[in-house]
This record gives C-alpha cells, structure tokens and sequence, in this order.
C-alpha cells in the first residue's frame, strides 16, 4: 500500500508528464512550450517577487523558469533576464507570461467546459 507521498508524487508525475503547451508569441515569431503545473521549487522565486511589488521582475523571471523549446529545453536562462527587462517590448512580455502563468487556470476552464458538453 502506497504512503501519502508515494501518492503525493504519483499524482504530480500524472498531472506534469503530459504534454507541453503551446502558445505562438507572433511577435517574437515562435513558439514558446510550458508544462500545465509548476513545482513549488519553480514557482517560489516568482511568488517572492510578486509579493514584494516586483511584478514586472516577477513576469520576467516566470517566462524564464516556464518557457520552453518543442523539446522541453529551458527557451532562457538567467543571462536572458537583462535583455528581456530592457529590451523586450513590456506588452509581449505580459502577454507571454500571462499564458503561462494562467496555464492551469485554462486547462481546469477547459475540462469543465468539456464536462459540461
């Protein structure tokens, strides 16, 4: 019989081994890929800067942690933070983590709407 975190990690491996997303940023001319669920250990960083009023930070620092190559390779690295703070368009920027971010806000909207049907 499995312990609470043997199912605790089953459940995590069930709902992050799927398939990556997709969204296509037109103004950067590609395709950005990102998991539905993030680890805490992912998610801690934007979290911290969020609420200590760096949100345009805490944007940047989620598409470089999130985005992702077809293959599952990171898109960013920490290298990239500069040129994405200063020399990205900050309407690209938002609407590229606002995809992501809201990635598992989409997919559970998605699966009630299917329910429903």
């Amino acid at each position: 019989m499995a312990n609470i975190t043997d199912k605790i990690k089953s459940h995590y491996q069930h709902i992050n081994g799927g398939d990556l997303e997709k969204y296509h940023c037109e103004e950067w001319g590609t395709d950005i890929y990102y998991k539905s669920t993030y680890a805490f250990k992912d998610e801690s960083k934007i979290i911290e800067l969020q609420t200590s009023g760096k949100i345009v930070d805490a944007l940047v620092e989620s598409i470089i942690v999130k985005a992702r190559k077809a293959d599952g390779s990171k898109m960013f690295h920490d290298a990239d933070r500069i040129t994405l703070l200063n020399e990205a368009d900050p309407q690209v920027i938002v609407k590229v983590a606002s995809a992501i971010n809201n990635a598992s806000a989409t997919q559970k909207m998605s699966q009630e709407q299917i329910a429903k049907e």
